[in-house]
């Protein structure tokens, strides 16, 4: 079991590098390395952060957070986000940019890939023929490589696509020879982009967001860091570009000038 000294430290690593709070989960840290640190050699917890802080690749800290994020995520999850892009979202980027042809939107906790994939398959949908003519590129990121591994190889169980409306699966999707995956077909692979990055990092982009996912991504961080984490998101977006967070988040609407549109959709002014 790991002692009070040994869970301090690593929650201390992962909130300074990461802004990941662990506090009041020490059993979940045990539960989720206990198996890797015995199994690998290592004597206690302690033997295992001083050889993670002594590697020169990195190799061990990406281990760890691999292992203490939670990657769970699914196919149109919170489907009314969807329909909100559909119906208000969409429509406005195309208004805003019927000159440039240009959509920039960023899921900044990919996962597996499902909400990325599931974006870009909704704008080629409702762009229809003019998808050709617009640059609808998602860019996905996480800090878990695992992770996006995973999401670029795009394959999944029959089970996970098969909540997605008939017409997707038949053009996005071809069934893995001999099994019951399903993966992704190039054409949808080259809508979206995967990049690893730390959202405790300075955001490089050169050109603000319309849209920015940032689904069930707060839970993992305290009051100051999340409010650090919207007023970079807000700094990064458009005026009367959008922001969605999980159904379970909200925002401090006391400490934050975005507006809500409904629960876990704010929206920057379009003054601001």
């Amino acid at each position: 079991m790991i002692s009070d000294q040994e869970f301090t430290r690593i929650a201390s690593f992962l909130k300074g590098k990461y802004g990941i709070d662990m506090t009041d989960k020490k059993i979940i840290m045990n539960g989720r390395l206990e198996n890797f640190v015995w199994s690998h050699g290592y004597a206690s917890f302690t033997e295992f952060m001083n050889a993670l802080e002594a590697d020169p690749t990195g190799g061990l800290e990406k281990t760890l957070v691999n292992l203490l994020t939670t990657n769970h995520t699914f196919f149109m999850r919170e489907s009314e986000h969807f329909d909100f892009m559909k119906s208000e979202v969409i429509p406005w980027i195309k208004e805003r940019e019927a000159v440039t042809r240009d959509m920039r939107i960023w899921c900044g906790a990919a996962s597996s890939g499902e909400e990325p994939y599931g974006l870009a398959m909704l704008l080629m949908d409702v762009l229809g023929l003019e998808a050709n003519k617009w640059d609808t590129t998602v860019l996905a990121t996480d800090i878990s490589e695992d992770a996006l591994r995973k999401a670029m190889a795009g394959e999944y169980e029959e089970e996970q696509v098969g909540v997605l409306p008939d017409y997707w699966r038949r053009r996005y999707f071809r069934q893995v020879a001999g099994t019951t995956k399903y993966r992704v077909t190039d054409e949808l692979k080259s809508k979206v982009l995967y990049r690893k990055f730390n959202l405790m990092n300075p955001f490089p982009f050169r050109k603000p967001m319309h849209v920015i996912f940032m689904r069930n991504v707060m839970i993992y961080f305290d009051e100051p860091t999340k409010k650090e984490l919207i007023n970079k998101i807000y700094d990064m977006l458009l005026p009367g570009g959008y922001l969605f967070v999980g159904r379970t988040e909200t925002l401090d609407r006391d400490n934050t000038d975005f507006e809500m549109v409904q629960p876990s959709i704010f929206r920057r002014p379009l003054d601001s």
